[in-house]
């Protein structure tokens, strides 16, 4: 059995690290996330959608305890910090980014939660192709 309290989960899969790499290289372009972290015991949560080349410097949306901000990150951070029960931020293994970044700020902005734009987002994705109609 997996001890997820003492062994946290890696926060990038291989693919997910090239593909943040890969737009990290094209800078400046309004790319779809590719990874949604979260804090499951409190508040926190992080889209990424580039990594600088240096392997730890993050750039997406990020809501700590206020608005919702676009900003650069600390992967290393992340992947350190040590939460109340032995826990550990962690990656949403069900998110799937259908929209630019600039779609989840925003939607983020008028809510006033990232969490809150996944829901509206993904929900106007499903009702694009037709599902849940």
């Amino acid at each position: 059995m997996h001890d997820t309290a003492n062994t946290p989960m890696p926060l990038l899969t291989t693919g997910q690290r090239e593909q943040l790499l890969a737009n990290g290289r094209q800078s400046g372009r309004d790319h779809v996330p590719v990874v949604k972290f979260f804090n499951p015991v409190g508040i926190g949560t992080w889209l990424a959608t580039e990594l600088d080349a240096d392997g730890d410097i993050l750039f997406g949306l990020a809501q700590l305890n206020d608005a919702p901000e676009l900003g650069s990150f600390s992967l290393e951070e992340l992947a350190t910090l040590e939460l109340p029960f032995g826990m550990h931020i962690e990656r949403d293994l069900f998110f799937t980014g259908v929209f630019p970044i600039s779609a989840y700020a925003e939607a983020a902005r008028e809510t006033g939660n990232i969490t809150a734009a996944i829901r509206i987002l993904s929900n106007a994705a499903r009702a694009r192709r037709g599902e849940g109609t």
